[in-house]
């Protein structure tokens, strides 16, 4: 079992930036599978990046490509969201996830909320226009 919180959302003007958090309660194996998601009102939680905890290959949502970065601290346990020049169509609840029941391969396709068993509680953004 691995528990997520996720912290560091807020409002801010658009063009602006954040940076959230997702705490894990124990130390991420590499060969596990990081997210991020979000979910906006009344629209379906979706993908926005998603990679390995060890690195190598991370896959965005062309929506965020060139303005979101996703980082690990692993001292930390600890991963990040480096959100740039943000749009009030970023406005949603962010949601870190994290799975380990696939090889490292399928990272590249594991882009629905249903790839992901462990989820944090969600941190808010609202970007004003």
């Amino acid at each position: 079992q691995v528990q997520l919180v996720e912290s560091g959302g807020g409002l801010v003007q658009a063009g602006g930036s954040l940076r959230l958090s997702c705490a894990a309660s124990r130390p991420i194996s590499s060969t596990y599978a990081i997210a991020w998601f979000r979910q906006a009102p009344g629209k379906e939680r979706e993908f926005v990046v998603g990679s390995r905890w060890s690195g190598g290959s991370t896959y965005y949502a062309d929506s965020v490509k060139g303005r979101f970065t996703i980082t690990r601290d692993n001292a930390k346990n600890t991963l990040y969201l480096r959100m740039n020049s943000l749009k009030p169509e970023d406005t949603a609840v962010y949601y870190c996830a994290a799975d380990n029941r696939r090889p490292p391969s399928s990272v590249a396709t594991m882009t629905r909320p249903m790839d992901y068993d462990y989820w944090g509680q969600g941190t808010q953004v609202t970007v004003s226009s």
